[in-house]
């Protein structure tokens, strides 16, 4: 998964503002504890981390954008 499009899911998801909010403030277990910032910013595959989000939000993500 390209960056763009795991930025063009989270703010599908959550919003533009409040999914930069997410990533930057969330830590999650799914990612060792780090936030999603972090986490891409320390190289993690973008699939991977969208996947943590996707774990920890199940409610929130749309069918569709599983995957």
């Amino acid at each position: 998964m390209k960056l763009s499009d795991f930025w063009d899911r989270m703010n599908e998801t959550f919003g533009a503002a409040y999914a930069r909010s997410v990533a930057a403030d969330h830590s999650l277990g799914q990612l060792g504890g780090r936030t999603i910032d972090q986490a891409l910013a320390e190289g993690e595959n973008a699939k991977a981390v969208w996947m943590a989000v996707c774990r920890a939000w199940p409610e929130r993500i749309p069918s569709r954008l599983v995957r």
